[in-house]
């Protein structure tokens, strides 16, 4: 670790960088993954799910960045290459094999969860650590991944 005049002690910045260095992979992955869906949509609903999917991805970066500079702010040095996301990602692989809208639509509503459900381990982790900035920072992208998901699950459900 890089020296910093943060008042967390090392070892407590040690344990919440090892966590946001673990949630910078699944980011990065779960950004791969909405690209991958945004790019390869189609069916009926093409222009709806391909705008939403680029949406949400844009929105995915912001969480990268957020990461990413967390790290850095704790004197860490972020492991943000595809490479390294790929070693340690938590995320199930993307479907090689989805093609239509509803395909796509159930594998995204699928990662988003399982991020949701990380980030939601991780608000959990860093507040028991004492880092509330880092559990807040997870808490927000708790909120945003919950928005995503509810929109992609709409697409899912049957008109009443």
């Amino acid at each position: 670790m890089h020296a910093t005049k943060n008042t967390l002690s090392g070892n407590i910045r040690a344990k919440v960088i090892a966590i946001l260095q673990q949630h910078l992979a699944d980011t990065l992955d779960l950004g791969s993954q909405l690209k991958q869906a945004h790019w390869n949509v189609k069916g009926p609903s093409f222009i709806a799910l391909h705008e939403l999917f680029d949406k949400i991805a844009e929105e995915n970066e912001e969480y990268v960045d957020m990461i990413a500079e967390r790290i850095a702010q704790f004197g860490g040095k972020p492991e943000g290459t595809l490479r390294m996301a790929g070693k340690r990602t938590e995320l199930k692989e993307y479907p090689a094999n989805a093609d239509s809208g509803e395909d796509h639509v159930a594998a995204v509503a699928k990662a988003l969860a399982a991020y949701g459900d990380l980030a939601r381990k991780a608000i959990d982790q860093t507040d028991e650590l004492g880092d509330a900035g880092t559990a807040d920072l997870f808490t927000q992208i708790s909120r945003g991944i919950d928005k995503s998901l509810w929109f992609v699950e709409a697409h899912q459900q049957a008109e009443s």
